[in-house]
């Protein structure tokens, strides 16, 4: 059938992931460092995802596309809630989502999309608002910070150093925020369970465009770890930035191996 369905252009796509979680049906997957449509069926056509893309990427047009199936979401939301427990999908039937039936009359209450998402920048607690003696002050100015979703083009990257941090190093390492993340713009990911090929295109693209003065990666020991220093290395080099770049490794037991 000849319908409304989300179009995305693969050549202004920056794999930001910012569309992603606007999409209540979860129709929307980042592949390669790309968005595109899972699957047909799965896309209302509605566009709730249109004003999430700062590339401007995303359009409605009409073409030959499988007819929206409402049970097919369900589904597929049931298969990433199983996959991503963590993950909230604002849909109806239980899910908080106001979700109609009928084609043209199904009425999606999509709230703008997902908040958590959004690029923002903030400055750090001040100390006269620091937690009870002995409990750290977070570094933390900006959000988000997972490298899937983080938008190339944020403010927070002007002119910043970048910390490039393996996910699982804020957990090794107890002094983190302050030896670390403090005064820094910070992106977080995991080379061994995510898509170190995206990683790469993300981080080119980030050295590309946004005016990073330095980067530090920090990784764990452990060897697999390592492929965040090689996307990070690699992507400098396909940028064609010089941009200064420290490589620092935490043992499993917290200790700084070298930096």
């Amino acid at each position: 059938m000849i319908r409304k369905i989300v179009h995305i252009d693969k050549e202004k796509c920056d794999g930001c992931g910012l569309c992603a979680p606007s999409c209540a049906e979860g129709a929307i997957k980042i592949v390669n460092g790309k968005a595109e449509i899972a699957a047909d069926n799965l896309c209302d056509g509605l566009g709730a995802c249109l004003g999430e893309c700062p590339q401007d990427a995303i359009t409605i047009i009409e073409r030959e596309a499988d007819e929206f199936d409402e049970e097919a979401v369900e589904k597929h939301l049931h298969v990433q809630d199983a996959v991503q427990p963590a993950k909230q999908h604002d849909h109806g039937h239980g899910h908080g989502h106001a979700h109609g039936h009928g084609h043209g009359g199904h009425g999606h209450a999509h709230g703008g999309g997902c908040p958590g998402s959004r690029a923002q920048s903030f400055a750090p607690a001040p100390a006269s608002q620091a937690p009870a003696a002995g409990a750290a002050q977070s570094q933390l100015a900006q959000w988000p910070v997972q490298l899937h979703l983080v938008p190339v083009t944020a403010p927070y990257f002007k002119d910043a150093e970048l910390l490039i941090t393996a996910d699982c190093v804020p957990f090794a390492y107890g002094n983190y925020h302050q030896d670390f993340l403090a005064g820094k713009a910070v992106v977080i990911g995991c080379p061994k369970l995510d898509d170190n090929n995206a990683y790469l295109q993300k981080l080119t693209e980030l050295f590309k465009v946004s005016g990073i003065k330095g980067i530090t990666v920090l990784r764990m020991e452990v060897p697999c770890c390592g492929g965040i220093v090689m996307a990070a290395r690699q992507a400098l080099a396909a940028s064609g930035m010089e941009i200064p770049l420290r490589e620092v490794t935490i043992s499993i037991r917290g200790e700084i191996l070298n930096s």
